[in-house]
Parts: C-alpha cells; sequence; structure tokens
C-alpha cells in the first residue's frame, strides 16, 4: 500500500540514501581504484630496481669468489711484482758468516760470494778483516772453512778472502751489475748478519746517492760515492750485499749514523767492479789524490768570504809538495768544476775523482778566485798509504 509522504518515519528516510551520499560513495571509490593503480604501478618500478639490484649483486659475488681465488696463490711477502720470499731464497746461500780474532779482540760480520773470472771469492769490508789473526767463513749451511785475506783497501773498506779446502758446491755466487743504474727511491734489499743473528734480511729504498762519508781508516780520507739506504742495518750487516729487486748485487754494506733510524750506507758496486782484479792479485788499487783539505761553500759562508759563489768547495789547506802546491793552487781558492763537470760540494769533488780519473791524469779545474775565474791544469797524484 502506498504511504503518503507524511508517513514516512525517520527510520525510513535513513535508508534510502540521498545524491550527496551517492557522490561521496563514487568519489571514495575512484580515490581507492587510484590508490590501487599507483601502488601496481609503484611495485612495477620497484620490482624494476630490485631486479637490478639482484643483477648487481649477483655480478659482485661473482667478482668477489673469482678474488677469493686468486688471493690462495696470493704472497703476502711481495713487494709490486717482486716476491721477497722467493727472493731471499734465490740468494740466502750466497751470504756468509765471517769470524775474525787475533790476541786481543774476536769480531764478526758478513759477507758473500762472488765469481771474478772463474775464482769464487768472498767480499767482504775491511774492518772486519782489519788486524785479525785467524779467519772463518761459515756457510749458511752451517760448515765452516778458514780463510785467508788475498787484498784489502782501506780507503773504500773492501776487502776480499779466499777460503780454504772448501768444495765448489759450497760457493753460490751472486750476480753483479753496475750502482750506476740506481736511482733514489729505488728498493734495496740488505742481507746479512746483524749481531750474529744470521741470514737476516732487511728492505728499504736509496735515500740518496753521491754521498762521500769520513772513515777514520783511511787517515780521514772520505770513502766516495756511497749509497745512502733506509735499509735497518746494524753491527754484523758489515760486508754483506746491497741488492737490487732482482736480486743483483748494487752494493756491499758497511756503515751506519749511531743512534740513528734508517740513515745507513753501502758500498757502491762500482768500486767493488773497478778494484776487485787488483785486490784479487794482492795489489793496492790507486787513488787519485790533489792534496787538499776544504769546506762546502754556502750562503752564509759566501757572504763571509765575499765572493758570489754559493756552492762549490773552499780550499782551506794545501798539503806541501801536493799535486796541489805544484799546480799553484791556493786557500780561498773555491772549486767550481773539473773538466767542465760542475762541483757542488765535497762530495761531488771525492766522487769525481774516484769515478773518473786515475794518477798521473791531468785534468782542468776550474776555480773562483777574487770573484774572478781561473782554469788550472794539475796532474793528479797517487794517495799517501792511510796512517
Amino acid at each position: 500500500m502506498r504511504r503518503s509522504v507524511a508517513e514516512i518515519t525517520y527510520e525510513d528516510y535513513q535508508t534510502y540514501p540521498s545524491r550527496s551520499s551517492i557522490g561521496t560513495f563514487v568519489a571514495i571509490a575512484i580515490v581507492v581504484l587510484a590508490s590501487f593503480v599507483v601502488h601496481i604501478y609503484t611495485y612495477q618500478l620497484f620490482s624494476a630496481d630490485v631486479r637490478s639490484l639482484e643483477n648487481e649483486i649477483a655480478s659482485l659475488r661473482t667478482q668477489i669468489s673469482a678474488l677469493t681465488e686468486s688471493l690462495k696463490d696470493f704472497n703476502y711477502t711481495t713487494f709490486g711484482n717482486i716476491s721477497l720470499s722467493q727472493l731471499y731464497l734465490d740468494v740466502k746461500d750466497s751470504v756468509v758468516l765471517i769470524r775474525g780474532a787475533s790476541s786481543y779482540h774476536s769480531v764478526a760480520g758478513s759477507g758473500f760470494v762472488l765469481n771474478y773470472s772463474g775464482q769464487l771469492v768472498i767480499c767482504t769490508n775491511y774492518h772486519v778483516v782489519e788486524d785479525t789473526d785467524s779467519l772463518s767463513v761459515t756457510f749458511s749451511n752451517g760448515s765452516a772453512y778458514a780463510a785467508h785475506v788475498l787484498g784489502t783497501d782501506p780507503y773504500v773498506d773492501f776487502a776480499v778472502l779466499a777460503v780454504d779446502g772448501a768444495p765448489v758446491t759450497q760457493f753460490h755466487s751472486l750476480p753483479i751489475v753496475s750502482s750506476s743504474l740506481l736511482n733514489v727511491g729505488e728498493m734495496v734489499i740488505a742481507l746479512g748478519n746483524p749481531y750474529e743473528l744470521v741470514g737476516s734480511m732487511t728492505t728499504g729504498i736509496v735515500s740518496q746517492l753521491g754521498r762521500a762519508i769520513p772513515e777514520t781508516l783511511t787517515g780521514g780520507y772520505a770513502i766516495a760515492n756511497v749509497i745512502q739506504i733506509s735499509a735497518p742495518i746494524n753491527p754484523g750487516n758489515s760486508g754483506g750485499p746491497l741488492l737490487n729487486s732482482k736480486g743483483q748485487v748494487v752494493g756491499m754494506t758497511f756503515a751506519i749514523i749511531e743512534n740513528s733510524t734508517g740513515v745507513g750506507f753501502a758500498i757502491p758496486s762500482d768500486t767493488i767492479l773497478r778494484e776487485i782484479s787488483w785486490l784479487v792479485n794482492g795489489d793496492q788499487y790507486p787513488h787519485s789524490w790533489i792534496g787538499i783539505l776544504g769546506r762546502d761553500m754556502t750562503y752564509e759562508l759566501s757572504e763571509e768570504l765575499g765572493t758570489e759563489a754559493t756552492y762549490g768547495w773552499d780550499i782551506v789547506d794545501i798539503i806541501a809538495f801536493s799535486p796541489a802546491s805544484r799546480a799553484d793552487l791556493r786557500v780561498h781558492d773555491i772549486i767550481l768544476a773539473i773538466n767542465e763537470t760542475q762541483i757542488v760540494n765535497g762530495d761531488a769533488l771525492s766522487s769525481y775523482l774516484e769515478d773518473f780519473t786515475m794518477p798521473d791524469q791531468t785534468i782542468t779545474i776550474l776555480v773562483e778566485r777574487d770573484r774572478s775565474a781561473l782554469s788550472i791544469p794539475l796532474t793528479l797524484g797517487t794517495r799517501p798509504p792511510p796512517d
């Protein structure tokens, strides 16, 4: 039965949705649907990122796996492409322990085997064998034999020994190359017996080249053209080989600055190569001699002397009857060059004379005297025997 509008109650009204309610419902449905679409789109984008990330992770895992495999064969004692462990195994049998004794002292040092024209000899420092009455050489396998000196040169702290009665199989000679090939910053390896800790190896770099080191054994003459190294060396290392990264001899360790860390010195292999033929035969190597004493030029000394030269070597004394006295060199002549080679300081002077001259050779010395440059010819003499 149809009812009139007046008969419709409030409850009945609530059961009939209005137009505004339908609009609201539609709006909400649209928002929900839009939100759902956005989530679907976002999910698709996120899934693509996840797949890309998963691919990257898989690639990274493959790389890590390959790196892990390569590390199984990695030698943690490498330096660049050099296996220090393998180098040590290659050279350790060439290094020997040298013991010397006399009635008032004993000494222990190092040495190494060198093959000179088929003659197997031991190279070491002069100060290791100085004033000894008996010598022995102990090889890396513990076998020891008596030894004797073939020749020495105190001016460069170098000695050559022969081993008595040792079979040829005991000798493992080291290759030797010119130290002129060295550059500052190159790696070097020192082997020896510091404090009789046999077969010790240390590494470092070439800190500087062409040093001149004063040595009491030489009567005050400097040992020229010395290699400065950072490889730690100690008493007992004396006479041991200094090697390059190929295991070749480039020097022989001989000195440290007392109470220093990382300041050691080695005789260059060029000195060994130059002198060994003399020492093996028991001869004395002749060293060039000018007969002067001097000091390095500095800015302050230049100001004091009233000269324009801030480099070179200032002559402070001339030995009587020496080549310098015969050539009319004078006190406070400043040596600037020899044979057109610049002389920066006393190290450069000593190194040039040692490497490029011989006694009786005539050289041309450029000096500054009273603010004028003079070229003075000088015939070199032979250095007197050590005191």
